[in-house]
């Protein structure tokens, strides 16, 4: 299995685990949704019920927000290698190694470090389109790529 496959393994298993946190919250919101419909407390009632709501709500959203991001690593091709930065490319820095896929953080894979960026990550704004061997400027230092997957 190449690298590529490896990091696309590991940020689809990442975004697996916050799937399930997402729906397991939803679920309990559900159930807590529904003791809450049996109480009879007023006004304490509603305010709890209201809370519950907006907890639904945000775990909606981060649920939108997590089906996008698979949306988003479907369309990597694990298998292809690219000559200039773009989705799905793994770039190697003087400074840092990413992966241009979806956000997900910092991964590690046989004690190298990756960090899983989105293409609107200021970085991956500033990689996309290079070539090996070119420079871009973050946060006022040059950094060189010596790498690209």
């Amino acid at each position: 299995m190449n690298l590529k496959q490896k990091l696309f393994n590991l940020t689809q298993e990442t975004l697996s685990e916050r799937l399930k946190v997402v729906q397991t919250t939803i679920s309990d919101i559900q159930t807590a949704l529904l003791s809450e419909t049996k109480s009879t407390a007023g006004d304490k009632h509603e305010t709890g019920r209201a809370m519950l709501q907006l907890e639904r709500e945000k775990a909606g959203q981060q649920l939108a927000e997590i089906q996008k991001q698979f949306e988003v690593l479907n369309k990597i091709d694990p298998n292809k290698e690219n000559h200039v930065v773009a989705l799905g490319s793994i770039v190697f820095t003087e400074k840092a190694n990413y992966f241009i896929s979806t956000s997900v953080g910092e991964l590690l894979y046989e004690d190298i470090r990756f960090y899983a960026i989105s293409m609107a990550s200021p970085i991956a704004r500033l990689l996309v389109g290079k070539t090996i061997d070119q420079t871009y400027l973050f946060r006022n230092e040059k950094i060189t790529i010596t790498k690209i997957i």
